[in-house]
């Protein structure tokens, strides 16, 4: 049975995801900080729960992240950012996830397709950038982005069918975004799950080291 490791399974994206990876048939291993004590910003922590599985997996999807950290909320504006909330965003939007995948790399299989895929963000994206603001969390989702390109590329001397991505979700309907939607359309999280996979199951190698939305449609670095 193929398996699948959704790391950040105890968000609405990320249990959504494992709900559908299950009926699909996978065998699902969910890793979350809240069921499982995974601490995104701690090597040692992150080092110890992917060091405890052996693979491989042929889907490994990084679903963590947060808009709001510690109180220190999407800035409006360049004289909103301070010190602690630069840190905190990257640590927890991009070094967390650079590790994550840093230690899972060995969990991929070499002689097969895979897919090691990692939530980012449109906001995340300069070419898109037309309304400012959101810096802290802009500037590390497009980090993560530079992560997933250098990775891709690494991947792709070792591991020759595996396909490494950003993806969008879209806007979700969670805790993660409840703050945030105001009249922006949002979808459930079972759909954006349903849409993900949809576009993990369709990319192939020559995808490699690109960012994608919940349609499939490339998203501009």
């Amino acid at each position: 049975m193929a398996q699948a490791l959704v790391i950040g399974s105890s968000g609405g994206i990320g249990q959504a995801l494992c709900d559908r990876l299950a009926a699909q048939g996978w065998q699902v291993t969910p890793l979350s900080r809240r069921e499982h004590g995974l601490e995104i910003t701690d090597e040692t922590s992150i080092r110890a729960n992917l060091g405890a599985l052996e693979g491989p997996f042929q889907r490994i999807l990084i679903v963590t992240g947060a808009l709001e950290i510690d109180g220190h909320a999407p800035e409006k504006a360049l004289r909103h950012l301070s010190f602690d909330g630069l840190v905190q965003h990257f640590a927890v939007n991009t070094i967390g996830p650079a590790l994550v995948m840093k230690h899972a790399l060995r969990l991929l299989p070499r002689d097969e397709p895979s897919v090691l895929a990692a939530m980012s963000a449109r906001v995340g994206s300069i070419g898109d950038n037309r309304a400012g603001g959101w810096h802290s969390y802009r500037a590390a989702k497009a980090a993560l982005n530079q992560i997933v390109r250098g990775a891709a590329i690494e991947l792709g001397r070792t591991h020759r069918q595996a396909v490494c991505v950003a993806l969008h979700p879209g806007t979700v309907a969670t805790r993660f975004t409840e703050k945030y939607l105001g009249r922006h359309p949002a979808v459930p999280p079972s759909e954006a799950a349903a849409n993900l996979l949809r576009v993990i199951d369709g990319l192939g190698p020559e995808a490699s080291g690109q960012f994608f939305d919940w349609a499939g449609k490339p998203v501009p670095w």
